[in-house]
């Protein structure tokens, strides 16, 4: 589960991500999105490509200055710092659920339901 999560959806929002940073408390969830780069990061990324249903379809950690590809089937971008995704034990084929604020948590999140 992660801690805190910020969403990305306005084209501004979503074209700054994580740029200027120094570092990022839990995530960073672009989309739409198929594709991220981290030229201008100070920071390497774990990346995971996930569908309309937010499953994960791909993971991969990214150094500074590179230009990620587009994935097929891919329609949002989780970003965090590197290292985050093995710590949160996420995985190809996990589905997240976004919860705002106040809403219940006395119920396991998905990914925890389809391990």
């Amino acid at each position: 589960m992660l801690a805190s999560l910020e969403v990305a959806e306005s084209p501004a929002s979503r074209m700054r991500g994580l740029l200027g940073r120094s570092s990022c408390d839990g995530a960073l969830l672009i989309r739409p999105a198929r594709s991220v780069h981290t030229f201008g990061m100070r920071f390497p990324l774990d990346v995971a490509h996930l569908d309309a249903e937010l499953r994960v379809v791909r993971t991969v950690r990214m150094d500074r200055h590179r230009l990620g590809r587009p994935i097929r089937g891919g329609r949002a971008v989780l970003e965090a710092e590197a290292g985050c995704f093995q710590r949160w034990d996420l995985r190809v084929g996990d589905e997240l659920t976004v919860r705002c604020d106040g809403d219940s948590t006395d119920q396991p999140t998905d990914q925890e339901q389809n391990r």
